[in-house]
C-alpha cells in the first residue's frame, strides 16, 4: 500500500508542478521538510522551497517535470523511503536530471507529504545503477 502512496506522490508532484499550481504543489510538502544535496546549501527548508516554486511558477520557467523509476528503500507505518529519477526541463532548454531519495510521511491531517529529499551523490548513483532488482 505504501508504495502506491509513493507513486501517487510522484504523480501529484509532477502534475501540480507542470500545471503551475503553487498551492496544490506546496500542500504536498511538509512544513518540516529538509532538502539535502543542493550545491551551495547545507539544507533547504519549506520557506526556501516555497519561495523557489513561487518564482519558477510565476515566471513560467518550467516546461516539464517528470519522475521515472520508483525503488522503495524502506517502509514503516506512515512512512515510505524511496528513490526516483527527477527530470526538470526549463523553458530555456535546460534539462536537469537528478537521482533523488525521498521520504514521505502521512501527517496528522491524513495527507502524505514530502518530509525529506536528498539528491544522491555521483558515487551513490553509480552504486544504484549496479544494483539488480
Amino acid at each position: 500500500m505504501e508504495s502506491k502512496n509513493a507513486r501517487d506522490m510522484l504523480e501529484a508532484m509532477a502534475l501540480t508542478a507542470n500545471a503551475g499550481e503553487y498551492t496544490s504543489h506546496m500542500d504536498l510538502i511538509s512544513r518540516d521538510v529538509s532538502v539535502y544535496g543542493v550545491p551551495g546549501f547545507d539544507v533547504i527548508g519549506y520557506d526556501d522551497w516555497a519561495r523557489q516554486c513561487k518564482y519558477e511558477f510565476n515566471e513560467g520557467l518550467l516546461k516539464r517535470v517528470s519522475y521515472e523509476g520508483l525503488r522503495v528503500v524502506s517502509m514503516a507505518p506512515g512512512n515510505v523511503l524511496f528513490r526516483t529519477t527527477e527530470t526538470v526541463e526549463g523553458t530555456d532548454g535546460t534539462i536537469n536530471c537528478h537521482e533523488l531519495e525521498i521520504l514521505i510521511r502521512k501527517e496528522a491531517d491524513g495527507i502524505w507529504r514530502v518530509l525529506q529529499e536528498r539528491i544522491l551523490t555521483d558515487d551513490e548513483m553509480k552504486l544504484e545503477s549496479q544494483k539488480i532488482y
